[in-house]
């Protein structure tokens, strides 16, 4: 037996009835009802004074969300080269390799470091930093300890040699500097250099 045979069924009704009332005033109605149902009992209508702080609130929240994004697209643009320059580090690696172990007095030696000095000009007009200064605290945020040597007469970790440059971007690191970091030297030199 299916509903159609069943003569207690009413298909007439399921139909709307047009009362005239406005879309506006249904869906007010239906937000009254949805707010009466999250809270368990009926809620009063917001008066004038809610929808003008609601107001504050949401302006507040876009113009939160406006900085935001801004600060997020600087950090982009600040930052988007960083897959390129880490790509590049290696190359400049390799070009200060080739300049410490040329002569200094022949036309090649000149010719590769224009070249090396045209290119790393370029990466810092585009916010490269180099790390290297030797003479300094070791810094376990900027510098990569690889071989330790005993030398009483520096202050104990104290970065005696650059291995391999590091490199910042802007004010992130890309790669820290790889350094010989002296140990045992004397205390008074320990505090002297801090």
């Amino acid at each position: 037996m299916n509903d159609n045979d069943n003569p207690t069924v009413d298909d007439d009704a399921y139909v709307i009835e047009d009362t005239g009332e406005s879309v506006a005033d249904i869906e007010h109605e239906m937000e009254v009802a949805a707010r009466e149902a999250v809270a368990g009992r009926p809620v009063p209508v917001a008066p004038e004074e809610d929808f003008h702080d609601r107001y504050l609130r949401t302006l507040a929240d876009f113009e939160n969300f406006r900085k935001r994004s801004e600060r997020e697209k600087d950090d982009f643009r600040r930052y988007a080269l960083v897959g390129v320059i880490r790509d590049l580090l290696p190359v400049i690696d390799n070009f200060d390799r080739a300049l410490e172990h040329a002569e200094e007095g022949d036309e090649f030696h000149k010719g590769v470091a224009l070249i090396y000095k045209q290119l790393f000009d370029v990466l810092q007009r585009h916010g490269l930093k180099t790390i290297s200064e030797s003479g300094v605290r070791f810094d376990p945020n900027i510098h990569e300890a690889v071989v330790r040597e005993e030398d009483p007469s520096v202050p104990s970790h104290t970065v005696v040699a650059i291995l391999q440059k590091g490199y910042f971007l802007h004010d992130r690191l890309l790669r820290p500097a790889m350094v010989k970091v002296a140990v045992g030297g004397s205390e008074e030199n320990e505090s002297a250099g801090a």
